[in-house]
């Protein structure tokens, strides 16, 4: 009885998809066919959120997804309007959002997107995480260890990395992108038309593995609208600022652009430092910390760069590391280092530069042999040359006592995690088809805060 309302559903839509063809006409069908689909994780770990856009209003949101084809199902979402203007006009569109909730663990779920009048989006898939997160005192080595590709700084026009990050997803070699700032070079451009193309460009990609963000100065156009608008994070702050959990690894995504443009008040990165408190002492408490051990924070600007040219970072108290000018309040270095977050990752500069374990400047190797293990500071990894039109950012020479490994070549950064205890860092030179350049291991025989003393 439910199979046989199943499909009598199913002819309904699509006789009301026919109607709407009749009604509408082919072309304004066009605008009423998904694009842009993208998935993000949730606050759950058997959650995502899909996004898509529309460039007019349909009837409604639907997702069908499921396990097998005969038993597919439909979750009903929301959309919302949204409208860039320009110096050549205004251009609107609907973008849409659904949430699957309670789904299967370890499972492999297939869906499309579209509207009961505007038809539907190819088939894509995507998986979800193999085990539930561990109970509290559970054995956190048993624990997920996702494989995550990092890119930060990449344009429409010369996006380098592209297709070779489209490979590795086609090939199941990545759970989760991560975006660390800068779309499109730039999303607002011509009212949205670009923003719009380069989210067709990466669906590819982000349509098949949560998409995960954070704001970069690219993105500061009447307050972030473009990016707020187009992104799904998990939380309260219309993406600006969140936090989500992987298996056994605790990310934080940040807006350093709050200490950038201050025109849009003090509240922002006043309020972003007293959430990020909190958040770490969540992750950071004994049960959670067991359960989660890794901690990796993202932000687009870093604290530290050997980079040439007027850059903050390579200034001596950069606005993130040290807080807002002349105030020094909000400086994030020192909650990072009392709360022991494992890794920093970071864009903005169009290069790759590995950082020796540091901390006010000064290098806290584990050892000589292996500065890594266990090492007395943050790592940090700056990997902004995913590819855009402005090219590469040169290094100064020499190289500070704090930087380990340097490269203007496009690419794009692999974190693998292992287990609790060991985490492998590749970065991939795309100027080399695909070379891993730069290889080394971070390993903890504990996760805690780092020794503390305030300089």
């Amino acid at each position: 009885m439910l199979q046989f309302f199943w499909m009598d559903s199913k002819m309904i839509l699509l006789l009301l998809i026919g109607l709407a063809v009749s009604i509408r006409g082919e072309t304004d069908l066009k605008s009423l066919i998904p694009q842009q689909v993208h998935l993000s994780l949730s606050d759950k770990p058997n959650e995502v959120v899909i996004t898509w856009s529309t460039m007019e209003k349909t009837a409604d949101s639907f997702v069908e997804f499921g396990l097998t084809l005969p038993g597919l199902e439909l979750q009903h979402g929301n959309m919302t309007y949204f409208e860039e203007c320009g110096k050549k006009g205004c251009r609107s569109q609907y973008i849409h959002r659904v949430r699957l909730s309670n789904l299967t663990y370890g499972a492999s779920y297939m869906y499309h997107v579209g509207s009961s009048d505007g038809g539907w989006s190819p088939v894509f898939s995507f998986k979800t995480p193999p085990s539930p997160p561990a109970l509290e005192g559970g054995d956190s080595a048993a624990q997920w260890a996702p494989r995550i590709l990092v890119l930060g700084d990449m344009g429409t026009l010369n996006a380098k990395s592209l297709p070779y990050l489209q490979e590795e997803v086609m090939h199941q070699s990545a759970d989760g992108i991560l975006h660390v700032g800068d779309f499109a070079y730039d999303m607002d451009w011509e009212s949205g038309a670009l923003g719009d193309e380069f989210m067709r460009q990466i669906e590819p990609i982000a349509a098949y593995v949560p998409y995960m963000t954070c704001p970069g100065n690219h993105e500061e156009k009447r307050n972030f609208s473009e990016y707020r608008a187009r992104f799904s994070m998990p939380g309260p702050y219309e993406s600006l600022m969140h936090s989500f959990d992987m298996g056994m690894v605790h990310f934080i995504a940040l807006s350093t652009e709050f200490y950038y443009f201050l025109e849009y008040g003090i509240k922002l990165p006043v309020m972003q430092f007293e959430w990020l408190v909190e958040d770490l002492k969540k992750a950071t408490t004994a049960e959670a910390r067991a359960a989660r051990p890794w901690i990796v924070a993202f932000g687009h600007r870093p604290m530290y760069c050997s980079n040439g040219g007027p850059a903050d970072c390579n200034h001596y108290s950069s606005r993130v590391r040290t807080g807002i000018p002349f105030l020094g309040l909000l400086g994030l270095e020192n909650l990072f280092y009392e709360y022991g977050v494992d890794l920093l990752l970071w864009g903005h500069q169009h290069s790759y530069e590995r950082l020796w374990p540091v901390y006010n400047h000064e290098v806290k190797n584990g050892s000589i042999e292996e500065p890594y293990r266990n090492p007395g500071a943050p790592v940090h990894i700056i990997t902004g040359s995913a590819g855009c039109w402005e090219g590469k950012s040169p290094f100064v020479l020499p190289a500070p006592e704090w930087s380990a490994f340097r490269s203007t070549d496009f690419g794009y950064t692999r974190l693998l995690f292992q287990n609790v205890s060991h985490l492998l860092v590749e970065q991939v030179s795309v100027d080399k088809g695909g070379q891993v350049i730069d290889s080394f291991w971070i390993m903890k025989d504990e996760h805690r805060a780092y020794e503390y003393s305030v300089i």
